[in-house]
């Protein structure tokens, strides 16, 4: 094998570099901010609490819409709230952050995705934007 060639893993070795590639991920700091936020979130009440009325409030607009007795005015009432809730968690520092967190996870992964797949294909991905500020992943 030349310096140029890439080894071919067995089958058992891709397993054992996906291991090694989500033990390295797990440190990474995109990782740790969406671990954080997570607990964050789960130990807010404020936000959970406004969560669990969000819900209710889904199933309600849900039974009103689907009752005999259909009345547009309580449906109306409903889904106020539930634009009100929604505007509310939103809003939330807590949620923001889990919010931004995913996304920056996301993004990793993406870019992660595409750097696997350039190293089958050759080729970045069409959602590549050629803008590697936005990326990381080919290079």
């Amino acid at each position: 094998m030349n310096e140029n060639q890439t080894p071919t893993p067995d089958t058992n070795n891709v397993f054992e570099l996906a291991i090694v590639l989500g033990k390295a991920l797990k440190n990474d700091p995109r990782l740790l901010r969406m671990e954080a936020a997570r607990k964050a979130y789960e130990e807010d009440d404020t936000v959970t609490t406004l969560m669990a009325e969000y819900e209710v409030q889904q199933k309600a607009l849900q039974n009103v819409a689907s009752a005999e007795d259909f009345d547009p005015q309580m449906m109306e009432l409903i889904q106020n709230r539930i634009n009100e809730l929604y505007d509310t968690i939103m809003a939330h520092p807590t949620y923001a952050e889990l919010n931004a967190a995913q996304e920056a996870v996301n993004e990793l992964m993406n870019a992660i995705n595409n750097t696997i797949t350039f190293a089958i294909t050759g080729e970045m991905p069409s959602d590549c934007t050629h803008d590697c500020s936005t990326c990381g992943g080919c290079h």
